[in-house]
């Protein structure tokens, strides 16, 4: 799991520092749209109603239009300087019997786990709502959204469930139910007597989501047998050299290709050096060394 969010719950003068992680996920069949006529992608751009032409993302603002149809657009800077957009601070407000709180209010769990080296804190805050059987009511920012929650212990884990506000809950008027007569006592009677038959203590494993398993059952098939409902995946491509490790390549053979010309220079040229001066030694005729003169003898006179 990936944490999504950081922050401290504010347990009186205590923080405890925590990880938000997403605790639910779905297990249903991802499909994409395609063209039937030939199994193409569907692609949805943002296009402007005005100009016709698509919009970037980072080009888009929001607007909010009254039930009286005046539109005001607001755009990024205007929400950062709304007093909830950044805090990082679980606040707790109460502790209530967690069965004064509707189920219908429960909206999505999320795991928090310590983030401190040392989670005494987070352990103690743990153990006593186990104790005291209570779960905390607490406020919080979430993706720049200011939520209610219930902060309750699961196998020695602190799960926050966020709270759906009292107004975003619909009544219920139904005029069907307007003057119906109250059940007979043997009708309560008998229906009671089949709520015991199918009493028991509650086992989710029990229970499986067999259109999801029938359905994986039928895209294995399809693969395995080869229909004409089937495309094959290409043939995956030869794995590529990355780019730096292509020039870091490059570089080093240059490198050794230098090396292997500097270290060759010399030795070919004092190689070339010995035959040359060989032949010179030949070419050069030796040296004649001088004979001397015999001494001239002088005549001497009676």
């Amino acid at each position: 799991m990936r944490s999504i969010w950081k922050g401290s719950i504010a347990f009186g003068l205590v923080n405890v520092p925590v990880k938000v992680y997403t605790a639910t996920e779905d297990h249903d069949i991802k499909f994409h749209q395609v063209h039937a006529a030939d199994g193409g992608r569907i692609r949805y751009e943002r296009v402007c109603t005005v100009d016709g032409q698509p919009v970037q993302y980072a080009d888009i603002d929001k607007a909010y239009e009254s039930p009286d149809g005046d539109r005001v657009i607001l755009t990024d800077e205007d929400f950062s300087k709304l007093p909830a957009a950044e805090k990082h601070e679980i606040p707790v407000l109460q502790f209530v019997p967690s069965e004064q709180i509707d189920p219908i209010l429960f909206d999505k769990s999320y795991y928090l786990e310590p983030d401190s080296t040392t989670p005494k804190a987070y352990v103690l805050l743990a153990k006593t709502l186990e104790t005291v059987d209570r779960v905390a009511l607490v406020h919080f920012t979430l993706r720049q959204k200011t939520r209610l929650g219930a902060l309750r212990v699961r196998d020695g884990v602190l799960v926050l469930q966020t709270l759906l506000w009292p107004d975003e809950v619909r009544a219920a008027v139904f005029e069907k139910l307007d003057g119906v007569p109250a059940p007979r006592p043997q009708e309560l009677q008998m229906a009671e007597s089949l709520v015991d038959t199918l009493s028991d203590d509650f086992d989710p494993s029990l229970y499986v989501d067999e259109y999801q398993i029938e359905l994986k059952k039928m895209l294995d098939d399809a693969i395995a047998n080869g229909s004409n409902k089937v495309t094959r995946a290409p043939e995956p491509a030869a794995p590529e050299m990355d780019a730096e490790v292509v020039d870091l390549v490059a570089a080093l053979q240059r490198s050794l290709e230098a090396s292997g010309r500097k270290a060759s220079a010399p030795a070919a040229a004092a190689k070339a050096e010995k035959p040359a001066a060989k032949k010179a030694a030949e070419k050069k005729p030796a040296k004649k060394v001088a004979k001397k003169a015999p001494a001239k003898q002088t005549r001497r006179g009676a």
